[in-house]
């Protein structure tokens, strides 16, 4: 069952891989733009990455292991797609960053206990059918005192899963959004855990798209233009992330996030 699951993955990545143009891709969008909030939470617990072993599990184009690369880490791009590890090197290679390539299961990762400093991971667990055994698996190639950071969208928001049946043609048929007690069971393995959620009132912009726009989800990627147009975006964005600093602070409303950022130390 697993293994048709990871299948299906490995192919619908293939396929987007060979049709990334690796020259349109700004990094440092990705983590310093105003749309990446979850970058930039993760950003903020880490601190100096210089020197430090980081393993990117779930690389998709490299975005990732080339921000850290180019500020010091020591990169292994790993994916479950070959395509998307050769996209991830070429982008590295167009940087000037050095990165090491390796085709993982991020469910049994090939790598020995405590040997990164630094476990990464973006938008990859909703991929993975028991997520919990592929956070066990990074916990598990930790240093002591080492870190894991992911990010990953959450399933509770009906305003966002209206957007998932719509989106059908970007999406895996398989992908399972985590739940938000994800939370309560990374705390019992770690020593340590952060976390906070965004996008609640900032989601406006997806309705924005839609609406407004008349970009049908299929068309292009919702998650990929709020990066790639982050200055266009920018007042809009910053007046919503106001008003989720207050919405947040209401009990049970952060779980109505469409994302869910942790850092968590071993």
């Amino acid at each position: 069952m697993h293994e048709d699951i990871l299948a299906k993955e490995k192919e619908f990545h293939d396929r987007w891989a060979a049709a990334i143009d690796v020259d349109g891709i700004r990094v440092e969008d990705y983590f310093e733009a105003c749309t990446a909030p979850e970058n930039r939470f993760i950003l903020q617990q880490l601190g100096d990455v210089r020197g430090k072993s980081l393993l990117d599990v779930g690389c998709g184009a490299g975005e990732n292991s080339v921000y850290f690369g180019s500020r010091g880490a020591n990169c292994v791009a790993s994916d479950y797609s070959p395509g998307m590890v050769d996209v991830a090197l070429q982008l590295a290679e167009r940087n000037g960053v050095r990165v090491e390539g390796k085709v993982i299961n991020a469910m049994d990762i090939d790598f020995p206990d405590n040997t990164f400093d630094i476990v990464y991971a973006a938008n990859l667990l909703h991929h993975i059918p028991q997520p919990m055994d592929s956070i066990r698996e990074m916990h598990r190639v930790l240093k002591p005192g080492g870190k894991m950071c992911f990010w990953d969208p959450l399933r509770h928001n009906p305003v966002i899963n209206v957007y998932r049946r719509m989106a059908t043609e970007v999406r895996t048929e398989d992908e399972t959004p985590l739940h938000i007690n994800v939370v309560k069971e990374i705390d019992r393995l770690f020593s340590e855990t952060r976390y906070n959620t965004f996008w609640i009132a900032t989601l406006w912009i997806f309705l924005h798209f839609y609406l407004i726009e008349r970009i049908h989800p299929n068309e292009e990627r919702y998650w990929k233009k709020i990066i790639k147009e982050h200055e266009r975006l920018k007042p809009m964005y910053s007046r919503l992330e106001r008003f989720d600093r207050v919405l947040k602070k209401i009990p049970g409303v952060k779980r109505m996030a469409w994302n869910l950022a942790v850092v968590a130390t071993k």
